[in-house]
């Protein structure tokens, strides 16, 4: 299917299959679409301080942070992971973004002492996630993979062929996101095949079963839990906001920190089969409350969940609403997120 541009796998074998085998061994995700951007200079630290909400001055090498990029009024324009290398700093930003976002930095970027190379082209990326992965890969890797910390990662030359390991995902899963040059492909492919051989292997999975592991994981996707529309703090995302430093977007993120959010973001579960799609209506009696973001059936927790935003004063744990589906309003509870934890 088409994604942002790029020609991407929806699926391989069928989502409920890839989605339980992620969360019984493990599945390898093309995930090369994601924008990937390198920032050398003096001026590349102070450039990303300014753009992101997270902290980063006193991020170590080979440490990566979550954080959003805000416009002028606190909307998020993006979420993305920034890691620090020992002579440059590196950004994933999401592919539907990738042309808005190195616009936005290049035009904070101008006059300054910055370099900033776009090298999702060059590269291609994969994410190995579920149970069994670290176990399988530990052995075949030139450094000792059980060592690194989530969201750290390792970087070098193997067999002439620069590579970067980080422990991360977007599953809620245990596992890797590994950067190659693009010219290796092909190989991989075969390593990849060689690999999805037998029940217990590592198999091919596709951007449905992402997005399935990631709603129960309640891991939110840019252009639904997170728009211009929404902000940081609203979203349930004060984590990776410092409000005590300057950014983009600061000022009206503290306005919302002072004066309370009007809608955030809570899990539902959903009463029956039937899903509720983006956009849906969520009511208390006849009263509209909020909107729906995502939803899907959960093939672990065999239930209809759903992420939205709701009024603030009816997002307690327990909460009873109604979600309209079509004219049929289903019940709904607000329950915690995420939906599901890794045992």
């Amino acid at each position: 299917m088409d994604f942002a541009g790029w020609d991407m796998p929806l699926l391989y074998a069928g989502i409920v299959e890839e989605h339980l085998h992620t969360r019984r061994i493990g599945s390898v995700f093309d995930v090369s679409h994601m924008g990937r951007i390198e920032f050398r200079g003096s001026d590349a630290e102070a450039l990303l301080q300014k753009v992101c909400t997270r902290q980063l001055h006193d991020a170590q090498v080979g440490q990566s942070r979550y954080s959003h990029v805000c416009d002028e009024n606190g909307g998020i324009l993006d979420d993305v992971i920034v890691s620090r290398y020992d002579d440059y700093w590196f950004m994933v930003c999401n592919a539907c973004n990738h042309d808005r976002i190195v616009a936005w930095l290049q035009q904070h970027a101008s006059g300054k002492d910055i370099e900033i190379k776009d090298v999702t082209e060059s590269t291609l990326m994969i994410a190995i996630q579920g149970p069994a992965v670290l176990p399988k890969l530990a052995p075949k890797l030139p450094f000792p993979l059980n060592e690194l910390k989530r969201y750290r990662f390792t970087s070098g030359t193997f067999m002439m062929t620069p590579y970067s390991v980080f422990r991360s995902g977007y599953t809620g899963e245990d596992g890797v996101e590994v950067i190659l040059p693009a010219s290796i492909g092909p190989l991989l492919i075969g390593a990849v095949a060689g690999l999805a051989q037998g029940e217990d292997a590592l198999k091919p999975a596709g951007l449905g079963a992402r997005d399935t592991l990631r709603m129960e994981a309640g891991m939110p996707l840019y252009g639904h839990e997170l728009t211009e529309e929404t902000d940081s703090l609203s979203a349930g995302l004060a984590w990776c906001v410092d409000l005590k430093k300057d950014f983009i977007g600061a000022a009206r993120l503290r306005e919302v920190a002072k004066n309370g959010s009007k809608r955030k973001l809570v899990g539902l579960e959903l009463t029956g089969k039937r899903i509720a799609r983006q956009g849906a209506p969520i009511c208390s009696g006849s009263r509209a409350v909020g909107t729906v973001t995502s939803g899907t059936m959960s093939p672990t927790l065999g239930k209809s969940i759903a992420m939205a935003y709701v009024d603030s004063a009816l997002t307690s744990t327990g909460q009873k609403l109604g979600v309209d589906l079509g004219g049929k309003t289903i019940d709904a509870v607000v329950v915690p997120i995420p939906f599901y934890k890794k045992p």
